[in-house]
């Protein structure tokens, strides 16, 4: 790389992140070093690329090595930035337990920890399955005077779902409505994905019920996920009452799932639900008219 690809810190930054995202640790290191010969000087929002980029790599090793050489090597102070960035690393690895050390530093040095430096270690505690540090975190925020909001408890409650543990993100759900917190789309999203994951599709079409009676807008992917799981547990029509309200707002369900439910309504004597359907694919997404015609007409007379 020449002095005319990298004429300041943004764009070597910028080189810095596509080496991690190529997985070339190695070479993004080096332009790092390299950066004074460029004319450029090294300073903390390049080294915060760096690391962004060991993480992008999945080199956690590495990124543990630049955390605790370079800031000496090279006099730079870390900032809220590079210690959000470490924290994401150590809890993507698995060892989520070193932020306890990573939030003990952050002290020392006066950089009071952010939304997001909590919503990482809470998810990587999760992840691991450590409840009692979560709530440690939890305590740990009030102390720095924040009150936990929606977008934590999303975090922990898409944490519980991933785990298989809707039931208990369901109760901490309850909870945050009992305290007059409003929940989102996302917070709805992460529940309804969870007790469908879990086979338990009545409180998935309950809680998509009552998000649409909150006046709450899904996005295209909540309806594709509820449809897809549906068919699954073979509630075809059910299926096709989503699936109507998602085309009616210009929204279809991949291929594959379109196809599963029209033959899931065919085996249940829905032949004319599934022919609807088919039409209504065929007249938004004319360009694979073709293709479905084919699968119209091997339907039942």
């Amino acid at each position: 790389m020449n002095q005319l690809d990298c004429k300041n810190e943004r764009f070597i930054s910028h080189f810095i992140i596509l080496y991690g995202k190529g997985g070339l640790i190695s070479d993004a290191v080096k332009l790092f070093d390299e950066m004074p010969g460029m004319g450029v000087e090294r300073n903390v929002k390049t080294l915060n690329s760096l690391l962004f980029s060991c993480v992008l790599a999945g080199e956690y090793g590495e990124m543990k090595r630049v955390f605790l050489e370079f800031p000496r090597k090279y006099g730079l102070e870390p900032n809220l930035d590079t210690y959000n960035t470490v924290l994401k690393g150590f809890c993507e690895s698995g060892r989520a337990k070193q932020a306890h050390a990573i939030l003990a530093e952050m002290e020392r040095k006066g950089i009071k920890p952010n939304g997001t430096t909590f919503a990482t270690v809470i998810a990587g505690f999760y992840n691991e399955e450590n409840y009692s540090d979560v709530g440690k975190m939890m305590q740990l925020m009030k102390k720095y005077g924040m009150e936990p909001g929606i977008s934590i408890y999303n975090v922990r409650i898409q944490s519980l779902c991933k785990l298989k543990r809707s039931s208990e993100a369901k109760a901490l759900f309850d909870g945050i409505l009992s305290r007059g917190m409003k929940p989102n789309c996302a917070t709805y999203g992460h529940l309804i994905y969870g007790f469908c994951r879990e086979g338990k599709l009545d409180v998935a079409k309950s809680l998509f019920k009552e998000m649409i009676d909150r006046g709450l807008k899904p996005e295209s992917e909540g309806y594709f996920t509820l449809v897809y799981y549906l068919c699954q547990g073979r509630d075809f029509e059910a299926a096709l009452g989503v699936c109507k309200d998602c085309m009616a707002k210009g929204w279809v369900p991949n291929i594959t799932t379109m196809k599963t439910l029209v033959d899931g309504l065919v085996s249940i004597e829905k032949v004319n639900d599934a022919k609807e359907i088919i039409r209504e694919v065929k007249k938004r997404f004319w360009r694979n008219a073709d293709r479905w015609t084919e699968i119209e007409e091997g339907l039942p007379h």
